[in-house]
């Protein structure tokens, strides 16, 4: 009997271990998620302001200038529920007014415009790399979220279910090519 016990009691102890170890990974899990999140952010705020800084700068014709603004206004003031669409267009508005080496060349003839490409190049493509990061983490989340340890013992508490960030952030070709 005494020996019935003291497993039982060993086994318990090594369940509760088990499940402490993976509510800890996935408060991990969930900080990385966080921190990701806080990295993209910054880089599409980045993106954002160079091309907002770009277009009030004159140096693009008014047609380029106006789109380019708006969009990026857009991005930067857009609610988070409306986040992935107002990136997706300024993704889109870039491509369109760099969709040409000329624009590309004509920025950089102007005073500062060398650095201000690079700089827009450097923010382009840091983008899907922190996106890249931020659904890494997310899918990682999720995989142990769905593990039905985690749902029948609520090992995630009230942590909201962690959703990608989807977005058109493919580069404009022109503007990546000659910074390369």
């Amino acid at each position: 009997m005494n020996a019935t016990l003291i497993w039982i009691l060993v086994a318990l102890v090594a369940i509760g271990l088990y499940l402490s170890w993976t509510a800890g990974r996935l408060d991990r899990l969930h900080a990385r998620i966080d921190a990701a999140r806080a990295a993209l952010d910054a880089q599409l705020l980045r993106r954002a302001s160079v091309a907002q800084e770009l277009a009030t700068a004159g140096v693009l014709d008014p047609a380029a200038s106006i789109v380019l603004y708006e969009a990026a206004h857009a991005a930067r003031q857009a609610e988070e529920e409306h986040r992935e669409i107002a990136e997706s267009e300024l993704s889109q508005a870039l491509r369109a007014v760099f969709a040409e080496t000329q624009q590309v060349e004509g920025v950089r003839e102007a005073p500062g415009g060398e650095e201000t490409v690079r700089e827009l190049a450097e923010a382009v493509r840091r983008v899907p790399m922190a996106r890249r990061f931020h659904n890494d983490a997310v899918r990682a989340a999720r995989a142990l979220r769905r593990h039905r340890k985690v749902r029948w013992f609520r090992l995630a508490g009230h942590a909201p279910f962690p959703m990608a960030f989807e977005m058109d952030d493919e580069a404009p070709a022109a503007l990546v090519e000659r910074v390369s």
